[in-house]
Protein backbone atom coordinates (compact mmCIF):
# COMPACT_ATOMS: atom_id res chain seq x y z
CA UNK A 1 0.00 0.00 0.00
CA UNK A 2 1.74 3.33 -1.19
CA UNK A 3 1.14 6.48 0.29
CA UNK A 4 -1.24 8.12 -2.06
CA UNK A 5 -3.73 5.21 -1.52
CA UNK A 6 -4.80 6.91 1.76
CA UNK A 7 -4.62 10.14 0.53
CA UNK A 8 -8.07 11.92 -1.41
CA UNK A 9 -6.52 14.63 -3.73
CA UNK A 10 -9.59 16.53 -3.52
CA UNK A 11 -9.25 17.68 0.05
CA UNK A 12 -8.52 21.23 1.09
CA UNK A 13 -6.57 22.68 4.03
CA UNK A 14 -7.22 20.87 7.01
CA UNK A 15 -6.84 22.69 10.39
CA UNK A 16 -6.35 20.49 13.73
CA UNK A 17 -4.83 21.55 17.24
CA UNK A 18 -3.01 19.36 20.28
CA UNK A 19 -2.20 20.54 23.39
CA UNK A 20 0.33 19.05 26.24
CA UNK A 21 1.39 20.74 29.58
CA UNK A 22 1.07 24.46 28.39
CA UNK A 23 1.99 24.07 24.76
CA UNK A 24 0.08 24.15 21.65
CA UNK A 25 0.73 23.47 18.08
CA UNK A 26 -2.02 24.58 15.34
CA UNK A 27 -1.25 22.64 12.36
CA UNK A 28 -2.56 22.84 8.69
CA UNK A 29 -2.56 19.76 6.50
CA UNK A 30 -2.66 19.49 3.24
CA UNK A 31 -1.20 16.87 0.69
CA UNK A 32 1.96 17.50 -0.56
CA UNK A 33 5.35 15.92 -0.13
CA UNK A 34 6.45 15.48 3.84
CA UNK A 35 7.55 18.79 4.55
CA UNK A 36 7.16 19.82 8.22
CA UNK A 37 7.59 23.31 8.82
CA UNK A 38 7.14 24.52 12.70
CA UNK A 39 7.18 28.23 13.08
CA UNK A 40 8.82 29.41 9.37
CA UNK A 41 11.54 26.59 10.80
CA UNK A 42 11.84 22.93 9.31
CA UNK A 43 12.10 20.18 11.38
CA UNK A 44 14.82 19.03 12.02
CA UNK A 45 16.20 21.79 12.78
CA UNK A 46 13.63 22.89 15.69
CA UNK A 47 13.09 19.35 17.35
CA UNK A 48 17.23 18.38 16.95
CA UNK A 49 16.50 15.69 19.33
CA UNK A 50 16.25 12.06 16.73
CA UNK A 51 13.81 10.70 19.79
CA UNK A 52 11.38 13.37 19.52
CA UNK A 53 11.55 13.18 15.87
CA UNK A 54 10.35 9.81 15.78
CA UNK A 55 7.79 10.66 18.51
CA UNK A 56 6.11 13.15 16.31
CA UNK A 57 5.99 10.92 13.01
CA UNK A 58 4.97 8.13 14.71
CA UNK A 59 1.24 8.95 13.80
CA UNK A 60 2.23 9.13 10.54
CA UNK A 61 4.06 5.71 10.36
CA UNK A 62 1.74 4.23 11.24
CA UNK A 63 -0.86 5.17 8.66
CA UNK A 64 1.41 4.95 6.36
CA UNK A 65 1.37 8.96 5.24
CA UNK A 66 5.13 9.83 5.74
CA UNK A 67 5.24 11.69 2.25
CA UNK A 68 1.33 12.60 1.77
CA UNK A 69 1.14 15.38 3.29
CA UNK A 70 2.67 19.11 4.15
CA UNK A 71 2.28 20.67 7.66
CA UNK A 72 2.40 24.14 8.44
CA UNK A 73 2.62 24.59 12.00
CA UNK A 74 2.66 27.33 14.66
CA UNK A 75 3.69 26.07 17.96
CA UNK A 76 3.86 28.06 21.61
CA UNK A 77 3.78 27.82 25.24
CA UNK A 78 5.76 25.22 27.24
CA UNK A 79 8.92 23.40 26.17
CA UNK A 80 10.27 21.57 23.94
CA UNK A 81 9.00 18.31 24.67
CA UNK A 82 5.48 19.56 25.50
CA UNK A 83 5.48 21.20 21.86
CA UNK A 84 5.85 17.83 20.63
CA UNK A 85 3.76 16.41 22.81
CA UNK A 86 0.72 18.80 21.47
CA UNK A 87 2.26 18.28 18.00
CA UNK A 88 1.94 14.49 18.27
CA UNK A 89 -1.62 15.05 18.83
CA UNK A 90 -2.28 17.61 16.45
CA UNK A 91 -0.95 15.26 13.98
CA UNK A 92 -3.32 12.59 14.58
CA UNK A 93 -6.11 14.49 14.44
CA UNK A 94 -5.67 16.03 11.67
CA UNK A 95 -4.90 12.67 9.83
CA UNK A 96 -7.93 11.58 11.55
CA UNK A 97 -10.45 14.55 9.91
CA UNK A 98 -8.88 13.21 6.11
CA UNK A 99 -9.90 9.30 7.27
CA UNK A 100 -11.79 8.48 9.85
CA UNK A 101 -10.81 4.64 9.06
CA UNK A 102 -7.52 5.41 10.75
CA UNK A 103 -8.97 5.84 14.33
CA UNK A 104 -8.69 2.11 15.78
CA UNK A 105 -5.04 2.08 14.83
CA UNK A 106 -4.17 5.49 16.39
CA UNK A 107 -6.64 5.17 19.10
CA UNK A 108 -4.84 1.64 20.07
CA UNK A 109 -1.31 2.96 20.18
CA UNK A 110 -2.48 6.24 22.01
CA UNK A 111 -2.34 8.98 19.74
CA UNK A 112 -5.60 10.41 20.10
CA UNK A 113 -5.71 10.93 24.19
CA UNK A 114 -4.53 14.15 25.57
CA UNK A 115 -1.86 13.70 27.81
CA UNK A 116 -3.73 15.58 31.23
CA UNK A 117 -0.62 15.51 33.62
CA UNK A 118 0.57 19.45 34.55
CA UNK A 119 2.64 21.28 36.88
CA UNK A 120 1.48 21.24 40.43
CA UNK A 121 0.72 24.32 41.76
CA UNK A 122 2.93 26.29 44.36
CA UNK A 123 1.14 26.25 47.58
CA UNK A 124 1.51 29.82 50.27
CA UNK A 125 3.84 28.80 52.95
CA UNK A 126 5.74 26.70 50.94
CA UNK A 127 8.77 27.08 48.64
CA UNK A 128 7.27 24.97 46.07
CA UNK A 129 4.66 22.74 45.38
CA UNK A 130 5.54 19.77 47.76
CA UNK A 131 8.80 21.24 48.80
CA UNK A 132 8.67 22.04 52.70
CA UNK A 133 10.86 24.62 54.67
CA UNK A 134 13.54 22.74 56.13
CA UNK A 135 12.38 21.80 60.15
CA UNK A 136 14.71 22.85 63.25
CA UNK A 137 13.87 21.63 66.49
CA UNK A 138 15.69 24.35 68.15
Amino acid sequence: MSDTDTVPQDIEDIIATGRRKNAVAKIRLKPGTGVIKINEKDFVDYFPSLSLQNDILRPLELTNAMHAFDFEVKANGGGIVGQAGALRLAISRGLLAVNNSHRAILKKEGMLTRDPRMKERKKAGQPGARKRFQFSKR
